[in-house]
């Protein structure tokens, strides 16, 4: 398994804020955001450009969807990914499929191992029905996303929990555990076609998916070191 990333970090006025050190071998940073706790981010990420998504503070859930960027009627599955990867669970060398097949993307590294594909995402209504609360959400959050790149609430598919654990016992039983994730931890896809990419900084504060206390995490693109030609 690879090692945490070592981050520099920089004290603000609310709480610390990091840089990474190095990018990727073979890649050069090209875009750095930080999400807040609860926060949401989007973009179109061009084939063979890198994905990194690091958990500052440690056992702080991401929900994540991607796209083709071609057709979005061809979105990430997943059925197809679990049944081709013959794992409930998400992995270096995973590939995520969409709808029609497609590899979308693949984990190239991960420092936190099973990163989960079937706990869907919060809502509003599911929240309630589960703690008596309705509260900000991930659903809420990836439609605002979509609504950006012109889709909408039926392109919600079942997604992927980047660092949230969900283990299965037995007689299938499941259930959202504590988060393995330390702070600094990540997790590198890359787009395997040109995709549109969104997440939710998961605002769950009612279960153990964040802690218990939802906090910021770094979202980084990574553009391919094309060889320079000899003259």
């Amino acid at each position: 398994m690879p090692a945490p990333i070592n981050y520099n970090f920089v004290m603000t006025s609310k709480r610390k804020t990091v840089r990474s050190r190095a990018a990727p071998r073979g890649y050069l940073r090209s875009d750095s955001a930080l999400v807040d706790a609860g926060g949401s981010w989007g973009a179109v990420v061009g084939a063979g450009e890198l994905l990194r998504f690091v958990d500052l503070e440690g056992q702080q859930a991401v929900d994540f969807l991607c796209y083709n960027a071609v057709d979005t009627r061809d979105r990430y599955n997943a059925a197809n990914t679990m049944k081709m990867a013959e794992n409930l669970f998400l992995n270096t060398g995973t590939v995520l499929y969409g709808e029609y097949a497609t590899p979308l993307m693949k984990i190239v590294a991960s420092s936190c191992p099973d990163h989960d594909t079937i706990g869907g995402c919060c809502s509003a209504e599911m929240n309630f029905l589960r703690y008596g609360k309705r509260t900000h959400s991930c659903r809420a959050n990836f439609l605002h996303e979509l609504t950006r790149f012109g889709m909408g609430e039926s392109d919600i598919v079942a997604n992927v929990n980047w660092f949230m654990s969900v283990p299965i016992g037995r007689g299938g039983h499941m259930a959202i555990s504590d988060s393995p994730s330390r702070p600094g931890d990540y997790v590198d896809v890359e787009a395997l076609t040109d995709v549109v990419a969104v997440i939710s900084n998961c605002p769950q504060k009612y279960n153990p998916a964040c802690g218990y206390n939802p906090t910021p995490v770094l979202v980084e693109t990574y553009k391919p070191v094309r060889a320079r030609r000899g003259r």
